[in-house]
C-alpha cells in the first residue's frame, strides 16, 4: 500500500512539474512575443513594417521554441537571439523568424517552399499559417531530427527532405511562397521558376562573412521579378552537395 501511495505521489508530483513548466515556457513564449514586437517598430524604417500581423504572433506564441533546441538550451530558448543546434548550424533568432514569416504574406490555403530546414522552427511557424510547408535542409542529421521533431508535435502539414536545396523541389511547384534561411551570393534561378504567379521569395543575397539584404521577390501575371531590399542582415552561407 505504502509502495503504490509513493509512486501515485511520485506520478502526481511528476505532472505537477510538468505543467509548471509548460506554463513558465507559455509566459516566456507571450514576453517574447513583446520583444518581437518592439523590434519590429525599431526597424521599420528599413522594412516598412510597424506592426506584426496578428497571425505571426499567433504562431510565434503556438510554437514551442524549446522543443527546437538541445535541452541544455531549453533556459534560453525563448532569449530573442540565435542559438547553436549541432552541425555547426544555428535556430534562426525569433524576430528574424517573424519577419521573414511576415514578408512572405501567407494565407490560410497557401503552399510554402522553405530551403534550410534546420531546426525546423521556421517551419513550424509556417505551419501554423499556412496549408502545407515543404522544406529542405542539406544536412542528413538535421534534417531527421527536424522532421522527428515536427511529427511529434502533430505538424502533419510539413514534408521534410534531405537534399540539395538550390534546385527546389520541382515535383511540388509552383509555390505561393519560397523563404531561404541561407544566404546564397545571388538568387537561385530554380527558385524564381518555382514561385508561382503572384508569390513571394524571401531570401538573403550576399558574401558570407559580409553584411546581407534581405529581399523580397515578386512574380507578376507576366513571370517578371520585381525585388525588394528590405534589411541588412547576416545569414550563414547557402552550401550545395
Amino acid at each position: 500500500m505504502r509502495c503504490r501511495l509513493a509512486f501515485v505521489f511520485t506520478l502526481f508530483y511528476c505532472l505537477l512539474t510538468m505543467a509548471h513548466a509548460e506554463t513558465n515556457f507559455a509566459a516566456q513564449r507571450d514576453a517574447l512575443v513583446r520583444v518581437v514586437e518592439q523590434d519590429v517598430v525599431a526597424t521599420s524604417q528599413y522594412t516598412g513594417i510597424d506592426a506584426l500581423d496578428a497571425k505571426v504572433r499567433d504562431a510565434l506564441r503556438a510554437v514551442p521554441r524549446h522543443l527546437f533546441v538541445p535541452q541544455r538550451l531549453h533556459a534560453s530558448a525563448y532569449d530573442n537571439r540565435p542559438l547553436p543546434i549541432g552541425e555547426g548550424q544555428t535556430i534562426s533568432q525569433p524576430y528574424i523568424v517573424a519577419m521573414m514569416t511576415q514578408l512572405a504574406d501567407l494565407d490560410d490555403g497557401e503552399r510554402v517552399l522553405e530551403i534550410g530546414t534546420g531546426s525546423g522552427y521556421q517551419a513550424a511557424v509556417l505551419a501554423e499559417i499556412a496549408d502545407h510547408v515543404y522544406t529542405i535542409e542539406i544536412i542528413d542529421a538535421l534534417a531527421e531530427r527536424a522532421a522527428t521533431t515536427l511529427e511529434s508535435l502533430g505538424y502533419a502539414n510539413v514534408s521534410v527532405r534531405a537534399g540539395d536545396g538550390y534546385l527546389g523541389w520541382p515535383e511540388h511547384a509552383p509555390f505561393d511562397a519560397i523563404l531561404v534561411t541561407a544566404a546564397p551570393e545571388t538568387v537561385p534561378e530554380p527558385l524564381i521558376e518555382q514561385l508561382a504567379v503572384g508569390g513571394r521569395l524571401v531570401i538573403p543575397v550576399g558574401p558570407e562573412g559580409r553584411t546581407q539584404s534581405l529581399q523580397v521577390l515578386q512574380k507578376d501575371d507576366n513571370g517578371d521579378v520585381a525585388t525588394r531590399d528590405v534589411l541588412p542582415v547576416r545569414f550563414v552561407p547557402f552550401t550545395r552537395d
